[in-house]
């Protein structure tokens, strides 16, 4: 069913548009500011499952003295939330932290429907810039919250055209104390803006792929004192020993058919953190089907997962907060 963009400019405008079909619940159009001020759009095929509008209106801010994209977007979400309460989500690309550990980072708030909850998006290895990613991150936000995705790779994520040969050196050119660092300023941004205000009591953490990987190593880090719960889909590279000293709860999502994530280190890490963390493993699935969905039947898998990460953030952290 296909679903037609908000029109951003009058007809007489007549804007250029560039269509890309891919598997998504989304449906959006991205106007990027440019001398030129073309208008950039993409346009799915959307899935049954996806019923409502919500309008994302980003506009420009200043952070830092940093400049940043204008986006305006239209995206589906799910059919059980009102349009009174999924109506409006501003978005902004921002530069947070000082000097070398200055770091770029998007930031997606649930306007009317806000519930004062902040949560941390840690992007896989495509980066934070990445349409998969903001698209998921454009649907938590609708349902209320305020998510910051931190650029990670520091402008060098990895790309599907370099030589699968050279990933591991890529990766390997990826400083993991650098990058727990970030993930660490990101953090104190995320608790001046919500918690250290009193708005947020604990922030939520969200991870896929590599990201998914970081989750456990930060809640170990944190011991329960910003993030309050936490979801990880398919991880990689975890280290299972860190998980006995997570100290919240952690939704661990995956397929059994993900060699990058065996099903097995994931209910140890369910074992290991305990406190009515859960497993949750899609039969037949393989890495990336949650955010990155490739059929019409990975698409089905995907709305399950993504209600299922929605129902473990309320309870975990809109409820308390």
């Amino acid at each position: 069913m296909g679903l037609a963009s908000t029109p951003l400019f009058p007809a007489s405008a007549s804007p250029s548009f560039v269509r890309t079909p891919f598997h998504r619940c989304l449906h959006f159009s991205t106007f990027i500011s440019t001398p030129q001020s073309k208008l950039i759009a993409s346009d799915c095929e959307a899935s049954v499952f996806v019923q409502r509008k919500c309008n994302i209106n980003f506009t420009k801010w200043h952070t830092r003295n940093t400049m940043f994209k204008v986006s305006c977007s239209a995206v589906e979400v799910e059919d059980d939330i009102n349009d009174e309460a999924c109506e409006l989500v501003s978005g902004a690309e921002l530069s947070i932290g000082e000097g070398p550990d200055c770091i770029q980072a998007y930031l997606f708030k649930a306007v009317k429907n806000n519930n004062g909850t902040g949560v941390l998006l840690l992007s896989d290895i495509f980066g934070f810039e990445d349409s998969s990613t903001r698209d998921f991150a454009y649907r938590v936000a609708c349902n209320g919250y305020n998510i910051l995705v931190p650029d990670l790779f520091r402008g060098d994520p990895w790309s599907k055209d370099r030589p699968k040969a050279m990933f591991e050196q890529w990766m390997a050119s990826q400083d993991a104390q650098r990058i727990a660092k970030d993930i660490a300023t990101s953090t104190k941004w995320l608790v001046d803006e919500f918690m250290a205000a009193g708005i947020s009591k604990k922030l939520g953490i969200i991870g896929f792929c590599f990201g998914g990987g970081r989750v456990i190593e930060v809640l170990a880090r944190d011991q329960g004192s910003c993030f309050g719960t936490g979801i990880s889909f398919y991880g990689t590279r975890i280290d299972q020993s860190l998980a006995s000293n997570v100290k919240v709860p952690v939704l661990l999502i995956s397929g059994d058919n993900d060699p990058l994530c065996p099903v097995s280190i994931l209910k140890d890490i369910e074992k290991r953190i305990g406190r009515g963390s859960r497993v949750v493993i899609f039969e037949g699935r393989g890495h990336g089907f949650a955010h990155r969905p490739l059929s019409p039947e990975e698409d089905v898998d995907a709305e399950q997962a993504f209600t299922k990460m929605r129902n473990w953030l309320h309870d975990g952290l809109a409820v308390n907060n």
